[in-house]
């Protein structure tokens, strides 16, 4: 990834993407499904990622951080004693103090050169940050992660798929649904089009590209995290009996792990060393 990407990345978090437009709401949060209907499923997936973590440490890293924005990644370092926050924006890393406050410590950084000594933290964790990465930095990434964490212990990363199957699958039917509806591409609202910010930079992996690149390298498991990214659910998910389908969801997901953790949106890649 070049020094520009990079810099059109950190621009793009620092004016826009972590701007509050509410309080404790940010720019960035329209690229998640914030519904009341979706609300129990998303609160669910997101404290899967302690399913990756070993709970208790000294120092535990958030690997390109954010503000922390959201209630359940503060329950990622209750058992540590400092939350080390890493990112490019430094109006993330203010954001984030403003959220974590003493038990924080925060960092500029870049997530593929981690300024910091092999096995300096018990865990770590990095959610939807990766793919800001271009793909040939991403096993930098990974490696980089794993050599700063400590003998024994664990990461959990959250990163999303490129075209997984059960999204390829939903988008003759989002086109029928469209078409049955009479909206046409251009008139439909731009959240339901959208998966990340516009004017920032995203490349996505596939398991066969992480299970050959990164398995080869260092253990790993891969896990569900949520299979169903925010626009399959904002096209299916409704407010009548929405919730019941999402519990369903998310029951199947924890009895066929294998299946939803390579074919859903979003793995749970666990690290251990």
């Amino acid at each position: 990834m070049s020094d520009n990407t990079k810099q059109q990345v950190r621009e793009f978090y620092d004016q826009i993407g972590w701007s509050q437009v509410g309080e404790g709401t940010y720019q960035n949060a329209r690229y998640e499904d914030l519904r009341p209907v979706a609300r129990e499923y998303i609160h669910k997936t997101r404290l899967r990622v302690m399913d990756g973590l070993i709970p208790t440490g000294r120092f535990l890293l958030d690997a390109g951080s954010g503000p922390v924005q959201y209630e359940e990644y503060k329950v990622y370092s209750q058992g540590y004693q400092k939350r080390v926050c890493l990112d490019i924006s430094i109006q993330a890393l203010r954001a984030a103090r403003d959220r974590i406050g003493e038990h924080g410590l925060f960092v500029v950084g870049d997530l593929a050169n981690l300024p910091f000594q092999s096995g300096a933290f018990d865990g770590a964790v990095s959610m939807h940050a990766i793919h800001h990465l271009a793909l040939t930095e991403h096993l930098r990434a990974y490696n980089e992660i794993h050599r700063v964490l400590a003998s024994g212990r664990t990461a959990a990363i959250v990163n999303g798929w490129h075209e997984p199957f059960l999204s390829r699958m939903a988008e003759p039917l989002i086109g029928w649904m469209r078409k049955l509806s009479g909206r046409s591409a251009k008139m439909k609202k731009e959240w339901l089009n959208e998966e990340e910010p516009a004017g920032t930079f995203v490349q996505k992996m596939t398991p066969e590209w992480l299970k050959r690149e990164v398995g080869s390298m260092m253990t790993i498991e891969i896990k569900p995290w949520r299979s169903m990214s925010t626009r399959l659910l904002r096209w299916f998910v409704r407010p009548f009996g929405g919730r019941a389908f999402l519990r369903v969801v998310f029951w199947l997901e924890g009895v066929f792990p294998k299946f939803f953790a390579e074919n859903g949106q979003y793995p749970l890649i666990v690290i251990r060393k």
